[in-house]
């Protein structure tokens, strides 16, 4: 089988560990580099590959995968979901319809227009304060005090932003991870940890060890039928208290995670095998093609005590 990888980092380790698998049993891997050629945007094969992995989310990207899917090649995530994924005001309000614990979130055209609704009385702070459309090096920041929030003003004036209230947490994020079904988890120090959280230690590169209870295990499933993804990444606020979600994230890097390559290996083989088949649908009622789509539905949540790459069944 020919699978294909649109990514400008093939060498991401959780691809390379994918295509290693993949081509020691005999299955061709070739990466695509949506920023490559001329025009700047490559073109596939001909004939395309049998499945796609969407890794990389830029516009080129996102066209280049979209040009497969017209041709009714698969491709994991489907674009439609990768790009509403993208949108952090259509993401909340998407997963708030479905009754997923999102954190509340507003808009606004700039972060001008969050220090007047503060000013007004109309917004408390502490706030954290993000870019609404999610991309590399965008704002991610808490807002403590109106002085910050007039300098992010000034440093991103033209930025359409969304603002959740800042919610007390142990200063740890707790990533959890989805691979069709498959379960994986770690704690990341949060960057919007602050003064509170000056002794908190560091695991291996920020990352520390995860419980994962069922309910935080049934949110994660739940978000990736809410939102048509294979591949995904969930971020929970690390504490005892009920889940509250804060981002949900398309074909995220799930670094250091064991069975997670073999999980992305099975999910290309199974989709490239069976070829382009019915939209899953999506919680809203509306369906999204991605293939045959492996799909949560059903999945029992994992046990409190169940290790990582627990699987779903």
């Amino acid at each position: 089988m020919r699978i294909g990888l649109i990514t400008s980092a093939p060498d991401h380790p959780v691809l390379a560990a994918t295509t290693a698998l993949l081509t020691a049993r005999g299955h061709h891997v070739e990466a695509l580099d949506p920023a490559a050629g001329p025009d700047g945007q490559a073109g596939p094969s001909d004939p395309p590959a049998d499945v796609y992995l969407l890794k990389a989310h830029t516009p080129a990207a996102l066209a280049l995968a979209r040009g497969l899917e017209e041709r009714g090649v698969p491709v994991v995530n489907p674009v439609a979901a990768t790009e509403l994924c993208q949108d952090r005001l259509a993401m909340a309000e998407l997963a708030r319809r479905a009754g997923l614990p999102f954190a509340p979130t507003r808009a606004a055209a700039d972060p001008a227009e969050l220090l007047a609704a503060v000013e007004a009385g109309d917004l408390l702070l502490p706030l954290v304060v993000k870019s609404r459309h999610s991309r590399r090096h965008d704002l991610v920041a808490r807002v403590d005090d109106t002085a910050r929030l007039r300098a992010l003003a000034e440093q991103w004036p033209d930025e359409p932003v969304v603002a959740q209230p800042y919610l007390p947490s142990t200063g740890w994020d707790q990533k959890l991870w989805v691979v069709a079904g498959q379960l994986f988890r770690a704690r990341r120090r949060s960057e919007l940890a602050g003064p509170e959280h000056t002794e908190l230690p560091d695991g291996d590169d920020g990352f520390g060890p995860a419980e994962l209870s069922a309910d935080r295990a049934a949110v994660a499933l739940r978000a990736g039928e809410v939102f048509g993804l294979d591949v995904y990444g969930v971020d929970l606020l690390d504490g005892p208290g009920e889940p509250v979600v804060v981002d949900v994230n398309a074909f995220p890097g799930i670094r250091g995670q064991a069975g997670a390559p073999e999980a992305l290996a099975a999910l290309a083989l199974r989709v490239g095998g069976a070829g382009s088949g019915v939209p899953r649908p999506r919680a809203d009622g509306i369906g999204i093609g991605i293939g045959t789509g492996t799909g949560t539905g059903g999945a029992t949540p994992a046990p409190a005590d169940a290790g990582p790459g627990t699987v779903a069944g």
